[in-house]
């Protein structure tokens, strides 16, 4: 009898297995948008003439560790330690392998049916009054395996395993997400620290050579040659500019901080590099993918998308609660009234058994769910679209910024240039006493502005291109070409891996 319930039980898995149709739409990636630019705003002309812009190549992907681009070990260790030790990241994995594990426990508890074992022992008293005879004392040991399945012939099951791969989908896409996210905020940080660091070197030259300037004017001021009034012109002007030297000290402290945050580390024992812009190379060539691939590489339009097929899943899981669910139950077991005979000849039970329920009249309630989950399904489409919007958005404002920025550099360099040519000259001609204070304090300042653009400037530079990488979606596919596949096989592959 055993394997008579056995072989059926076997042959009802497989057809269920073998439905390839289950109600409601089976869901499809949508299309890329079929555009063949970021922005008609660049007017074909991606590169800024005479200027240090990257080159952009076309390429058909972005390297999976882009920051190696800057062409610094320190900044490479950091991100790496940053994707070893940040926390974000390891709750990001934690909800994974959650939800990965939750998808498992309901592959087994709809696609498989469930046994149970169960052995029991019971001493009873059986009153002999209503028989006229003395009362019945027994002891009743019993011992039986209970089979259970649930056929899904609508595809409910099938429907809600696919909303649970789905959610597995989206946990991944939101690691990648945070991956890219915490290597490009440490990269971000890294040239916000080296840009601070490079201003607060400039602003120390220039407080250097106004103090220079002080001590030359107190000693002029001394021999009766200026008036008192121009010394105590310096001396304001001076301190004025030092007060703009704890404010940047400050910003630096703080970007520190959010670095050693960044990676994992209190801000007391980071025990991070120093940084200067220096120490980074902008590189010469960043690549560039084409407009069609945007949407399959960002993670977080990869990440809509899933919730896109949890919605289009959720349909299909409303519309089979219309449909009617069959029930199988089976037992196999022994009895017997001592436990040495539990076993033995004519001690065997069974039962079978089979149960339908279509549902008839709930008020509308079923109806009215699947409705429900169509306009999820309609609001998660939206969603899906601004999202592939903003997309596209991030990139194409991340080439003009690259555009701009390259030639406001090349325009700052050639201020700076000035500048410092006419404070030179306007010093020499203030020591021969040819100009006033006032004209070499105007030259200084347009000097230390320049010298502070140039230096905003390139920084600006860096960070537009680690703003494409990451717009581009930051090379998480080549990071672990296996990640993705984790995840793709189907609930039936799966089941069919536990019954071989």
């Amino acid at each position: 009898m055993m394997k008579y319930i056995k072989n059926i039980l076997g042959a009802l898995i497989i057809g269920q297995l073998l439905m390839a149709c289950a109600v409601g739409p089976n869901f499809k990636s949508p299309k890329s948008p079929a555009v063949m630019q970021y922005s008609n705003q660049l007017d074909g002309q991606m590169m800024a003439a005479d200027t240090e812009q990257p080159e952009l190549l076309a390429s058909d992907t972005i390297p999976a560790e882009w920051w190696k681009l800057f062409q610094s070990k320190e900044l490479e260790a950091l991100v790496k330690r940053g994707l070893e030790a940040s926390p974000t990241l390891l709750a990001a994995e934690a909800r994974l392998n959650a939800r990965r594990e939750v998808l498992n426990a309901s592959v087994g508890s709809i696609l498989l049916p469930t046994l149970d074992a169960s052995v029991g022992t019971s001493r009873q008293k059986i009153s002999g009054a209503k028989f006229g005879g003395k009362n019945i004392l027994f002891s009743l040991q019993s011992a039986s395996l209970d089979v259970s399945y649930n056929l899904d012939p609508a595809g409910g099951g099938r429907r809600f395993l696919e909303y649970g791969y789905a959610q597995v989908e989206y946990e991944m896409f939101q690691l990648h997400a945070a991956r890219i996210t915490v290597a490009s905020n440490i990269v971000m940080a890294v040239i916000t620290e080296a840009s601070l660091r490079e201003q607060i070197v400039a602003l120390q030259e220039i407080i250097n050579a106004q103090q220079q300037q002080l001590v030359l004017s107190e000693k002029k001021f001394d021999i009766g040659v200026i008036a008192k009034k121009e010394v105590l012109s310096q001396r304001a002007s001076l301190a004025q500019t030092r007060t703009q030297l704890p404010t940047l000290q400050q910003s630096l402290a703080q970007t520190r901080h959010q670095l050693a945050t960044l990676t994992g580390r209190l801000p007391s024992n980071a025990q991070l590099p120093k940084f200067r812009l220096s120490d980074l190379t902008l590189p010469h060539q960043v690549p560039l993918t084409l407009p069609s691939q945007l949407t399959r590489q960002r993670p977080d339009v990869r990440a809509s998308e899933a919730l896109l097929h949890q919605a289009s899943a959720q349909i299909g899981v409303a519309t089979a609660n219309l449909y009617p669910s069959f029930t199988i139950n089976a037992n196999y077991g022994t009895e017997a009234s001592q436990i040495a005979n539990l076993f033995s000849a004519g001690t065997a039970v069974w039962g079978l058994g089979a149960g339908l329920l279509q549902p008839i009249f709930h008020g509308g309630e079923l109806r009215a769910k699947k409705r429900a989950a169509v306009a999820q399904y309609q609001q998660a489409a939206a969603e899906y679209r601004q999202n592939v919007l903003i997309a596209f958005q991030d990139v194409a404002d991340a080439l003009l910024a690259l555009k701009m920025d390259a030639e406001k550099l090349e325009l700052q360099q050639q201020a700076e240039a000035l500048a410092i040519e006419t404070y030179e000259l306007v010093g020499k001609q203030h020591k021969q006493g040819a100009v006033s204070y006032l004209d070499l304090l105007n030259a200084q300042g347009q000097y230390q502005q320049a010298r502070m653009g140039q230096v905003k400037a390139r920084a600006a530079l860096y960070s537009d291109t680690a703003t494409l990488m990451y717009a581009l979606g930051g090379g998480w596919w080549n990071h672990n070409e296996t990640s993705e596949n984790e995840i793709k096989r189907t609930a039936d592959e799966a089941v069919v891996e536990k019954t071989l």
